[in-house]
């Protein structure tokens, strides 16, 4: 066995430091490009960086990219996407793994600008952005039309002509804003909010010329879309040529393949427009007419009645209708009149039949005290009382000298 003191002993962080040192010392290992499919990734939002694993059909390592490089990445990384990598090789030393320190990457045979434009695309696809139940409709007839594009550029020279030639009536109104580099989607953003806040024209139309994706890519911005969404104002794109499509297009309310395009969209043609106008004014020409024509027929078929012809005619109708409603009142108050007197008999008999005076007329008397009060017992007078009998043809007085009562 080695002799103690003969022997090097470090510790696991000496050693792991040390093959730091090693890997990173290694030239090919500061900067070197690695290709590879990604797997395992994991965005870590809290912090910004990327973590995932590099593979290719044999092996893997694993990669770490800082927020600082992430940030500028134009597409967001997702598992199973080639790429190819740049970066360099080191170890971490608390664990004594070696990893690829990523600073950039770049989809695998496919830019990464056509990358992170599908990506946008069909996120805002699923929010309902591209929905055409949200496009509003341009103006027939548009007093001022807002222009959005680069104050020295071709684009917007055709948009002034097109103006001017097809409807001179309609006022263009420029603001002048970058249309590719870095800062051009915040002025493009800051025109759609002039225009929104201002509410000085009907139609805007953003765009510029064609060129490569590269050119167009400030019309792929999120932030412009949003905007382009949001308007109050309806909205004409109009961005590179008529195969040219960024984000931009699919959101705005109409898509024009040229600037020259949008511009003929924006406004009516004077002459076409004037056309039209004359044939509304020969339709309502001919509709009066034929209004006219109606009422002229109705008025000599309401002239050749008879009742406007002989007035007579009418008095005479009413009169008579006068006549049956008396006749009609007269028979039937008579049969209400008949109803009557005949009730009025039966009751009269009906009383008749009660009438005390109809029994002393067939040999009947009643008795009554001096008060009026008729006696109909023995029990209701006493000897002395003085009673009055009534006959058919008078009364009789009598003085009670005696009562003799049944059983």
């Amino acid at each position: 066995m080695v002799a103690e003191e003969t022997r090097r002993i470090i510790t696991v962080s000496q050693l792991n430091e040390y093959i730091k040192a090693v890997i990173e010392g290694q030239p090919v290992l500061r900067s070197l490009f690695v290709k590879g499919e990604i797997s395992n990734f994991t965005n870590h939002y809290k912090t910004g960086h990327f973590y995932f694993t590099l593979k290719d059909e044999n092996s893997l390592i694993r990669c770490i990219m800082f927020k600082g490089f992430a940030e500028k990445l134009k597409f967001v990384p997702e598992n199973g996407m080639k790429i190819i990598l740049h970066g360099k090789v080191s170890a971490y030393p608390k664990d004594g793994q070696y990893q690829l320190y990523a600073d950039n990457m770049e989809p695998d045979g496919i830019g990464a600008l056509y990358i992170a434009y599908e990506q946008l695309k069909a996120k805002l696809e699923k929010e309902g952005l591209f929905n055409p139940i949200h496009k509003k409709p341009l103006p027939k007839i548009p007093k001022r039309v807002g222009i959005i594009t680069s104050p020295t550029g071709a684009a917007i020279r055709d948009i002034i002509n097109i103006l001017g030639r097809r409807f001179p009536y309609a006022e263009g109104v420029l603001y002048p804003a970058l249309v590719q580099g870095d800062g051009a989607p915040a002025q493009l953003i800051a025109g759609m909010k002039y225009f929104n806040s201002a509410n000085n024209v009907d139609v805007i139309i953003i765009g510029r010329g064609g060129g490569s994706i590269e050119d167009l890519w400030a019309f792929n911005d999120e932030g412009l879309a949003r905007e382009v969404f949001a308007s109050k104002i309806p909205v004409i794109s109009a961005v590179g040529h008529e195969t040219d499509f960024t984000i931009c297009d699919f959101v705005a309310d109409r898509r024009a393949p040229t600037p020259s395009a949008a511009a003929e969209l924006a406004v009516p043609e004077t002459m076409e427009l004037k056309q039209k106008i004359l044939n509304i004014i020969g339709r309502m020409d001919m509709l009066i007419m034929h209004n006219i024509e109606n009422n002229r027929q109705r008025l000599n078929e309401l002239s050749g009645k008879r009742v406007l012809n002989t007035p007579d005619y009418i008095v005479d109708d009413r009169r008579f209708q006068l006549m049956n409603l008396d006749a009609r009142m007269e028979n039937g108050m008579k049969y209400s009149l008949s109803l009557k007197k005949e009730l009025f008999a039966r009751y009269t008999s009906k009383l008749e039949a009660l009438n005390p005076m109809s029994v002393i007329s067939r040999g009947y008397s009643a008795v009554f005290t001096d008060e009026g009060r008729l006696i109909k017992s023995v029990d209701q007078v006493e000897v002395g009382d003085r009673l009055n009998f009534k006959t058919v043809d008078g009364t009789v007085s009598a003085e009670v000298k005696g009562k003799i009562k049944n059983g």
